[in-house]
Formats: C-alpha cells, structure tokens, sequence
C-alpha cells in the first residue's frame, strides 16, 4: 500500500511540474517535454514514475507521444472528451437524448456568436456548401452536413464550443452511424433538413438572430424526432 502511495505521488510530482511549465510560459503547444530521463533527474523519481505521468497526459490530450521523436505539447482534448463521453453512454449516464440536447443548446450558442464574428470568406464557404447539398449523392450530402456544422461552430471563435461540439458529433455517429443517413434518405425529411440548414445560413447573412433561433430549432426537432424513431429499434 505505501509503495502504491509512493507511486501515485510520484507520478503527480511529474504532472505538476509540467503544469508549472506550462503556467511559466516555459512550455508551449508544440513544445517538446524533457526526455523521460531528465524528468527522472530533474524531480528525483523513477522512470517508471515518468511513464505513468506521460501516458496519463498522453490520454488526456495535453500530449502526443511520437514513437523516437519525444513527447509535445498539444492540447488536443477532443478524443479525451470522445472517450469519456462513449463511456458515459455505455455506462447508461448519458442518452442519445442527452446529447442531442447538449448538442442544441451548444449550437444555439455557437450560431448565434458566429452572427456576431463570421467573415464574407466564411459566408462564401456556407453558401457554396448549402447549393452543394441539393445536387450530390447521400454519402456526400452527410459529409457536407457535417462540415456545415463543424464551420458554424469554427465561426464562434469559441474554442470550448468546437471541442465539445465535435466531440458530441463523434459520440453520436460513433453509437449511431446512420441517423444522418436515414434523414437524407427521406425526401420529406430531406427538403425539411435543408430548408433548416437554409435559414441557419441565413440568419448569418442578414445577421438575424430570431431566424437562428429558429432554424437551429427547427433542425433539432427534426433530429429528435428521428432520434426517438431510431432508438426505439434498437
């Protein structure tokens, strides 16, 4: 038990003193760690210690572990987020429900600052993915319905907004693969979807926050919908 203790402190040691660089300044994205060997030197504790330490980081997103090249800096969350989030789902704390009102609120909030912040550039972007979206195939219409709401959310400026968002989005495809697909694959639901993907844009033109409001709604509605169809098959 005190050697477990010892450990655990150990390790701790090591993430501390990675935290404090970062704080300092003296380490930053992109960085490259200290070797496994000079953390070991420089906190006085074991090897081991520092594996334990670089593996929990590595985990949380803080680092990426390049095999022969060392340890940086990223701060990449989103798959940690992905990975705590799927967990929640198979433990039964979350719903799809759940997410997909996470997913409202957030993109809401996303729409409603990117009317605040988008360029002509972006606008341009949208506009161009929305005429995509009438004349392709089904398997690229999900891709452009994706990337639509990735630019949304990008055009916020908000960076906790796009790592959550993303990580939502990959939750959901992940235990759903095919929820986008079975709405483009209905006409009805289809012409709906795109007519809400219309307005959001919309709302981006003209700087109108009450029509973002209501196409973001009118989107989600859409998508519960399908979501409780779904679901309830499963």
């Amino acid at each position: 038990m005190e050697e477990k203790a010892l450990q655990k402190k150990s390790y701790t040691k090591v993430i501390d003193y990675i935290k404090k660089q970062i704080v300092n300044g003296d380490l930053i994205t992109g960085g490259k760690l200290p070797s496994e060997r000079e953390l070991s030197d420089i906190l006085g504790v074991s090897r081991n210690s520092v594996r334990e330490a670089i593996r929990m980081l590595d985990f949380m997103g803080i680092i990426s572990s390049q095999q022969g090249a060392g340890n940086y800096l990223t701060g990449n969350f989103e798959n940690n987020l992905v990975e705590s989030m799927s967990m929640m789902f198979m433990l039964n704390q979350i719903t799809y429900q759940q997410i997909s009102q996470l997913r409202r609120a957030l993109e809401l909030e996303a729409l409603m600052i990117a009317i605040d912040n988008v360029t002509d550039k972006e606008i341009e972007q949208f506009e161009n993915i929305i005429s995509q979206l009438e004349n392709q195939t089904e398997e690229y219409n999900v891709i452009l319905d994706k990337q639509l709401h990735y630019n949304i959310a990008a055009a916020s400026r908000n960076t906790l907004i796009i790592n959550i968002l993303r990580a939502l989005s990959e939750v959901m495809d992940k235990f759903i693969a095919d929820l986008r697909k079975e709405i483009l694959n209905s006409e009805a639901s289809k012409d709906y979807l795109h007519d809400a993907h219309d307005k959001m844009v919309k709302s981006l033109i003209i700087k109108d926050k009450a029509l973002a409001f209501s196409a973001i709604n009118k989107h989600f509605d859409l998508i519960d919908e399908e979501l409780d169809r779904m679901t309830k098959n499963i």
